[in-house]
């Protein structure tokens, strides 16, 4: 399968709720993940452990979706630019874009990097 077929898969899971199901089935255990903010996850534990403590704080999600999906399939790298309108756990609201860049190995994401502004809390 394509990496773009995957990773369209895989954020049509995310936007199901099927966050951690995903994460199972298309990141690789050695998995690096950056935030923009300097965080770095290491390993699939590493990151199911911050996708838990995200949901952790937020209190409720009021939509979301993918602006735009691309892939480099000789280069087996996947672009996803994506938003989220959410409620934090202090009740503080906000509509939070990003733009993830994943890179593929063996069919699953060995490197993602995501890109933007962090908001306030």
């Amino acid at each position: 399968m394509s990496c773009k077929q995957n990773i369209q898969d895989m954020y049509q899971m995310i936007g199901e709720g099927k966050s951690l199901e995903a994460l199972e089935k298309f990141y690789h255990d050695d998995v690096k993940v950056m935030e923009a903010t300097g965080e770095v996850r290491e390993g699939k534990a590493a990151q199911k452990a911050g996708i838990e403590q995200w949901y952790s704080m937020v209190k409720e999600r009021h939509g979301g979706g993918v602006n735009s999906i691309t892939a480099d399939e000789d280069n087996q790298v996947t672009m996803v630019e994506s938003w989220v309108d959410i409620t934090m756990q202090n009740g503080h609201r906000m509509k939070m874009e990003e733009v993830g860049v994943q890179r593929w190995k063996d069919g699953k994401i060995i490197s993602e990097r995501f890109y933007y502004n962090a908001p306030n809390q």
